[in-house]
């Protein structure tokens, strides 16, 4: 319990701080006198950084303890916290937010592997559960939060009121974390690191960078940058299936459950991102609400995603992942057929039922998915499989959220030149709207995939037996 506590305590506000920012953009943009597209630096270099620093946790994770990794992790977020809380010019406050996000990025593959380490197969479903409560519940009320300091206290008690927490969470890890990993040291590949690097970071740039630019995908910044990260992760796929030591071991594909688990994954991050960046934009447009009103209208569903999370848990743990995921994706695949039928003249509170079921949906699949996938693992795959799968969160966040937004401005452009009069509000709304009645019916198209998956899943048994490869390094 006190390992537990004590990794939970920082993963809450590390993932709380990643959302925290993002209603004090326009806040920054006047008090540092700088453009829209580089404040936009503060939310696209955090996931940069994340994307660079998530794939070599594996190998952080085999070359210190627990103890040295978590503490050191803390403190590097904590030091970052505190750069940007005095941050006198923008400069400086993005490096102190770029060092937050090296915390962050390292923070949560580590609680994943502990977790894997100290509770046997048939307990992680509530544990990974109770992740999930946090990693849900965190991001939900992060623009809430958000909204109450910028306005009553400033922009720079974001980061003045996770400092103290941040410190107890160090304190508290001081005291009560023991070491629960194996520490093997395996040979630094250098020339991977310098793939995974490049590979990562520049397909997380691209398509972060899409909406910076009218030309969308074909402005060359963005799809050159996409064509050397795909190279660089083939490269870097490449290099890892030679290395006898590698910094990323793509073997755990060979494991069928977690090759589920990652695809199942990839479609519910996907699904998620379609409303919590499409809905925002069509109930402030159409609709007409406020800001704050739509971050209320999404609040709901984000805190019972999260309540949801260890209850979910523990009936994957007694029942298994089919009896959660099969109705769960009917249940997401009818929702956002629903929301693909979405109008100028819908009631506010269809799309409050709506993210509530797809919010409750993804609690019953993405948890379950993942550690049922995790389960099968051997155990000096561990550090390897939660790498994976938190490597892919910021790019599948990266792609998802470029595609959907190119996806809806082509289907509005192409409404708006059919249309009678282009600049009638009404024309532009009824735009928007088809717009986001495309993104979700393809959303739509990805759900019957994951109904598919459901029915092929089974309880995965973990591998403990297996031969550890000999370390010949």
């Amino acid at each position: 319990m006190p390992i537990m506590l004590s990794l939970i305590i920082g993963a809450f506000f590390a993932v709380l701080n990643e959302t925290l920012l993002n209603i004090a953009l326009t806040t920054l943009m006047h008090e540092f006198n700088i453009s829209l597209p580089t404040v936009q630096w503060m939310a696209t270099g955090f996931m940069l950084v994340m994307g660079v620093v998530i794939p070599v946790s594996a190998l952080l994770l085999q070359w210190f303890t627990t103890r040295q990794l978590f503490l050191g992790t803390m403190i590097i977020f904590t030091v970052g916290t505190t750069i940007s809380a005095v941050a006198p010019t923008f400069p400086i406050l993005l490096i102190g937010r770029l060092i937050q996000a090296i915390g962050t990025g390292l923070l949560m593959p580590i609680i994943f592997n502990v977790f894997l380490l100290i509770y046997p197969p048939h307990k992680r479903g509530k544990i990974m559960g109770l992740i999930g409560l946090v990693i849900m519940f965190a991001p939900a009320i992060g623009p809430t939060l958000s909204g109450i300091i910028v306005e009553y206290l400033g922009w720079r008690y974001l980061f003045i009121t996770v400092i103290p927490f941040a410190l107890f969470s160090i304190l508290f890890a001081y005291k009560y974390l023991i070491n629960v990993s194996e520490v093997t040291k395996p040979k630094i590949d250098i020339l991977s690191l310098i793939f995974s690097t490049i590979g990562f970071g520049s397909i997380v740039y691209g398509f972060s960078a899409v909406g910076e630019s009218e030309a969308g995908f074909l402005s060359p910044n963005v799809y050159i940058t996409i064509i050397i990260g795909v190279i660089g992760i083939f490269l870097f796929s490449i290099r890892q299936l030679k290395l006898e030591e590698p910094v990323m071991d793509l073997r755990v594909f060979k494991y069928p459950m977690y090759t589920h688990a990652v695809i199942m994954f990839l479609i519910i991050i996907m699904a998620m991102f379609a409303s919590e960046i499409i809905l925002p934009i069509y109930m402030q447009g159409p609709l007409a609400l406020t800001a704050a009103t739509a971050g209320l209208v999404l609040l709901p569903g984000s805190i019972l995603n999260g309540l949801m999370s260890p209850f979910m848990g523990h009936l994957f743990d007694k029942f298994g992942p089919r009896v959660l995921m099969i109705p769960a994706t009917f249940v997401l695949c009818g929702t956002m057929f629903m929301m693909s039928r979405l109008t100028i003249d819908t009631s506010l509170w269809v799309v409050v039922v709506g993210y509530i079921l797809i919010m409750l949906s993804v609690s019953a699949i993405m948890m379950p998915a993942e550690t049922n996938g995790l389960n099968q693992l051997p155990k000096h795959l561990y550090p390897h499989g939660t790498a994976i799968m938190t490597t892919l969160q910021p790019v599948a966040g990266a792609i998802g959220v470029s595609v959907f937004i190119s996806i809806m401005n082509a289907r509005q452009l192409h409404v708006l030149q059919n249309a009678n009069n282009p600049q009638d509000p009404l024309a532009t709304n009824q735009a928007m709207v088809a717009g986001v009645e495309l993104v979700y019916f393809i959303a739509f198209a990805m759900s019957i995939l994951a109904v598919i998956l459901a029915f092929v899943v089974y309880r995965a048994e973990p591998k403990e037996l297996e031969e550890v490869p000999q370390n010949k390094g």
